[in-house]
């Protein structure tokens, strides 16, 4: 049974804004589309560029090639790091072996990785607040050898046995939910009151968009599909969020996964996408819905995000 087969016809879809593609992505995939234009393929790439299931296979088709391990690149060859950021030791590792390496680690990571490095050098042990096993947590985990401390939530706080209460500093995953980080982040204030924090949080701006976008459009709907791939950190916050606002929630790497009972008797659907997700998934997402019956649509107000980030050197091609 279709939307259009009930007396809910005028089925409303809210679309989310800000939603999708951040500057960290966007300029990541350019970065394998320019180095596939400069060099030929294949380009290899470490990890995926970012997660996300249909920008992955588009570049594949143009020719890169995702790896794991570095030791899968053959000697004098290209490869990029993800938009995710690499430890030390990979970084090292691909100079040992004579790579080309091009860096697409989003350049709010990068920030990161840079108080890390100056916190490590003043003395200070560092207490990272990320999801165990998430790439920027390993990169930004890898940028010291000693003195990291993973947490992902208040049980670790209390957990916590650091020798020093006075010589300890604190990070983010820049992808987390704002609102669970600033708890564990008060957690870490009480036990260690004399803590460090960031001059500014490191959970980027289009994190907080996003999540500040549902925030506002998930209590207006019956529902909230969220566009991303399962393995999307700030894809999975924003389904979250809005399920933690009451509103049934769920997401989808393409619109044929949209089960039409999720919609079925709604009276408006929330859409969004995370930053990984392209806008053309978006649309697909909103024309499967049109399939189903739905008629209208209409774009909430939220804020436009003009930001960009500069290539690396070298990415510069021929007229």
């Amino acid at each position: 049974m279709s939307i259009a087969d009930t007396t809910l016809a005028e089925t409303e879809i809210l679309l989310a804004q800000p939603r999708g593609f951040c500057a960290g992505v966007d300029r990541a995939i350019e970065i394998v589309e320019r180095a596939i234009k400069l060099h030929g393929s294949p380009i290899y790439v470490r990890h995926e560029i970012v997660h996300n299931v249909y920008v992955v296979e588009d570049l594949r088709k143009k020719g890169a090639i995702f790896i794991e391990r570095l030791e899968e690149v053959p000697a004098g060859n290209t490869v990029i790091f993800s938009a995710h950021g690499v430890s030390k030791a990979v970084r090292s590792e691909a100079e040992s072996r004579g790579l080309r390496v091009y860096d697409a680690t989003c350049p709010l990571v990068t920030k990161v990785h840079i108080e890390v490095a100056k916190m490590r050098q003043d003395g200070f042990d560092i207490v990272m607040i990320g999801h165990k096993g998430h790439p920027e947590v390993e990169g930004t985990m890898g940028q010291a050898g000693e003195g990291m401390h993973l947490v992902e939530d208040i049980a670790d706080v209390q957990a916590l046995q650091l020798a020093d209460p006075e010589r300890i500093a604190f990070v983010t995953q820049t992808t987390l939910s704002v609102d669970d980080a600033a708890e564990i982040i008060g957690a870490l204030k009480a036990k260690y009151p004399s803590i460090r924090e960031p001059k500014k949080q490191d959970i980027c701006y289009a994190t907080q968009n996003r999540q500040d976008a549902v925030k506002f459009m998930a209590p207006q709907c019956d529902v909230v599909i969220v566009v991303g791939s399962p393995n999307s950190s700030n894809s999975n916050r924003l389904r979250e969020l809005a399920e933690k606002l009451g509103v049934p929630s769920y997401m989808v790497d393409s619109p044929d996964q949209i089960d039409p009972a999720w919609v079925e008797g709604k009276r408006r659907i929330g859409v969004t996408a995370g930053a990984s997700a392209p806008e053309v998934l978006a649309q697909a997402v909103i024309a499967r819905l049109r399939e189903l019956g739905v008629r209208n649509v209409r774009a909430l107000d939220g804020i436009e995000e003009n930001i960009a980030f500069p290539l690396p050197r070298g990415l510069g091609l021929p007229a």
